[in-house]
């Protein structure tokens, strides 16, 4: 057998054909077109802002190591009773996987929020898969970041 040679192409085909195959694998989705995919326990959401500084607040969370992350975990420490802030992603099906946990936090005086999406949470918490609940400690680090958005989940309506 006798080696083919590939063929060199130009850098800037290159980069076309990673952009274009890049956008046909993900799809940016705006915060209007992800409600669509949303539970109807999804109940208190947080709006496009505080979206925003929600995952700004698990990024710096996820590098500081102060993060609690899938169900089990979550449900693991809140009935240890640590304290945070929890947020929910609204679009996890079947529901039954995490609809105990707004109960839970309701219980123990936890704020907790949904967002739109897991896929961006869990990109957030800088992991490659989805995830459905994380809990955020508090940490000095982040502290101003976190008290932000802890402030703004507590104004938020309650479902009930």
């Amino acid at each position: 057998m006798t080696k083919i040679k590939k063929e060199k192409l130009d850098p800037e085909e290159d980069t076309e054909i990673a952009q274009e195959t890049s956008q046909e694998a993900a799809p940016v989705l705006s915060y209007e077109e992800r409600l669509v995919n949303l539970n109807p326990i999804a109940r208190p959401l947080a709006g496009r802002k505080l979206t925003k500084r929600l995952y700004k607040c698990v990024k710096k969370a996820a590098k500081s190591r102060s993060i609690r992350r899938g169900v089990k975990e979550v449900q693991k420490f809140i009935n240890k009773g640590e304290k945070g802030l929890v947020i929910l992603a609204g679009d996890t099906l079947p529901i039954e996987v995490y609809c105990h946990i707004p109960v839970m936090c309701e219980d123990r005086s936890i704020p907790y929020a949904y967002i739109p999406s897991k896929s961006d949470l869990g990109a957030a918490a800088g992991s490659k898969r989805p995830t459905c609940v994380i809990l955020i400690k508090p940490n000095s680090e982040y502290e101003d970041t976190y008290n932000d958005c802890l402030e703004e989940v507590q104004a938020l309506p309650l479902p009930y």
